[in-house]
């Protein structure tokens, strides 16, 4: 993890791997994140997949075509009335950053004391809830972590749009995640006959998950795309 969300440091490894399988005839590559499409642009410089930013609002195809799937003027009033407030509750508080993707607002606490990580994000939460007035948002939680969304803000309503627009007859999903939020991608890839992966970290190694499979690193992680690589290209 980086300091802060805004820390951009690609991984030429994981890149050249992630390249590797886009280049496969029969394989298809999706990466779905929270981050913002920016950001996932400059992580992942490839072309030829598809990038899904902010649990999928932004989306970049690949042909180039840049996708919103949520008109910005629509909930950006609602960020602007909660972010001074959440600033306000973080100010001159050590472990704490407040990140604007411009689509959603979160609040991270993973470098901040347990105890008032939770006081803190309990605060932002009732925040939030009095000031979202309009059934259009989401909140995500999280380890230490809370944000603001707009409902679409969904992993698993993005892999639903994709397989919708963008069908893939007689596919075998797969789906390899390390979170709560992947959680939601992966009742879609079993109602779609797909097989879901988990990523093991720490702070989700005890909730309850629909994974079929587990990997234990990232690490591990990339060892079995390179072994798919080496099996599929011969």
């Amino acid at each position: 993890f980086a300091p802060t969300p805004d820390h951009i440091e690609p991984n030429p490894g994981i890149v050249r791997v992630i390249e590797q399988l886009a280049r496969g005839p029969t394989i298809r590559v999706t990466i779905l994140t929270g981050r913002r499409l920016g950001h996932i642009r400059q992580l992942m410089p490839l072309s030829g997949i598809f990038l899904a930013g902010t649990y999928g609002i932004e989306l970049l195809t690949p042909t180039d075509e840049t996708i919103h799937r949520v008109q910005y003027d629509d909930i950006r009033p609602v960020l602007e009335a909660i972010k001074p407030q959440w600033e306000q509750m973080i100010y001159g508080r050590s472990g704490f950053f407040l990140e604007d993707k411009g689509w959603t607002l979160a609040l991270h606490a993973r470098f901040a004391e347990a105890e008032e990580a939770q006081q803190i994000l309990s605060q932002a939460q009732q925040c939030a809830d009095t000031n979202l007035f309009t059934e259009s948002f989401r909140i995500l939680g999280g380890h230490q972590f809370l944000e603001i969304a707009p409902l679409l803000a969904s992993k698993g309503g993005t892999v639903s749009f994709l397989l919708s627009e963008y069908p893939l007859a007689d596919a075998r999903l797969l789906c390899i995640g390390d979170d709560d939020k992947d959680e939601e991608a992966f009742s879609v890839i079993h109602a779609r006959g797909g097989t879901a992966v988990k990523v093991i970290q720490p702070s989700q190694a005890l909730r309850p998950t629909q994974a079929d499979f587990f990997f234990e690193s990232p690490l591990e992680t990339l060892q079995w795309l390179e072994e798919l690589i080496s099996q599929a290209f011969r």
